[in-house]
């Protein structure tokens, strides 16, 4: 089982990045092998639908994400948003449309996001509507971390550990996710809620 972690952001401290990994951990620690793909490491170009050819971090970015099982997103919150550096690797998913099976299908997906302020629930709402139009499948228990520079230290090290507990379940869930679609067992998505609502009450 592979899951492989797309996001973070262009800086050079940053907490999605962080939440990211935690949530890595999460899947690695659930029996997966993960590889993360940092968008300030993968340095994409911009998407160009007419390009002649694709980068090596393109190319990259698009054979990992179809060999994936199960992938996790993480975003800052930018202006209501997902960032930029973000939508721009979603649009160069878009290639991946004339393959079988096509863009990301029942590939399972989960959504974080780091916001400074309160609200971190809207960049995961964007994603969701990418995950749709890519055909994949999100898993019902999202991590909107609000307020992340108090969750995160200065050097992205996460100190907690309620947060740092939800973004490694996140991962764990993916993978349990994953594998019933693997086994051609599609998951219930009203159990699947019910059971994620649960997991937050607790959590909370």
């Amino acid at each position: 089982m592979k899951i492989v972690g797309l996001g973070g952001s262009l800086a050079a401290v940053s907490r999605s990045r962080a939440a990211l990994v935690t949530a890595l951990e999460g899947a690695g620690a659930a029996g997966a092998h993960t590889e993360l793909l940092d968008l300030r490491e993968l340095d994409l170009p911009m998407y160009d639908p007419d390009a002649d050819a694709l980068t090596p971090a393109a190319t990259r970015l698009i054979e990992t994400a179809h060999a994936a099982d199960g992938l996790v997103w993480s975003s800052p919150l930018y202006q209501g948003s997902i960032s930029g550096a973000l939508k721009n690797a979603l649009d160069w998913l878009h290639l991946l449309g004339d393959r079988d099976p096509p863009y990301l299908k029942d590939k399972v997906i989960g959504l974080i996001s780091a916001a400074g302020g309160t609200q971190g629930l809207q960049a995961i709402n964007t994603m969701e509507f990418s995950v749709r139009a890519l055909r994949a499948w999100a898993v019902p228990y999202v991590v909107p971390v609000a307020s992340a520079a108090r969750v995160f230290d200065l050097e992205g090290r996460i100190h907690d550990e309620q947060i740092e507990e939800q973004l490694k379940m996140l991962g764990s869930e993916v993978v349990r996710v994953a594998e019933r679609f693997a086994a051609d067992e599609p998951a219930d998505h009203p159990h699947e809620c019910a059971k994620a609502m649960e997991a937050v009450a607790t959590a909370g």
